[in-house]
């Protein structure tokens, strides 16, 4: 009746072949450590925002109609929306940059896929 399902998470990436067989990384790694970077760093900025409208939507609660506490609660709220589409529309840019002049459709797109070439 119960079955198990496997989750992997799909930004971070394994070391792959960029270690050596001493286990000495090389200068391919440095992709890999700023992709999981940039990874980690859009996970924390989708938490930092809903924080932000968690506490707004609080503070517009239990502001029980007080005008300074109602401005205060608004202006956190409006602070998460406005950070909230700066963040999508940043990786909606992104992604017409690389549709419109690098012909790749989402993952086939190599300016996310921060490949350093090699020999």
């Amino acid at each position: 009746m119960f079955t198990s399902i496997t989750v992997y998470a799909q930004g971070i990436q394994e070391w792959g072949n960029c270690v050596t067989p001493e286990g000495v990384p090389t200068l391919k790694c440095l992709e890999v450590v700023f992709g999981n970077i940039l990874f980690m760093a859009s996970a924390l900025v989708i938490l930092l925002l809903f924080i932000m409208f968690v506490i707004g939507s609080f503070r517009y609660l239990t502001s029980f109609g007080n005008p300074e506490n109602v401005k205060k609660a608004q202006g956190t709220l409006r602070y998460a929306l406005l950070g909230f589409i700066l963040f999508i529309s940043a990786y909606l840019i992104l992604n017409v940059i690389c549709f419109l002049f690098l012909g790749g459709i989402g993952s086939s797109c190599k300016l996310f896929k921060l490949e350093i070439p090699g020999p």
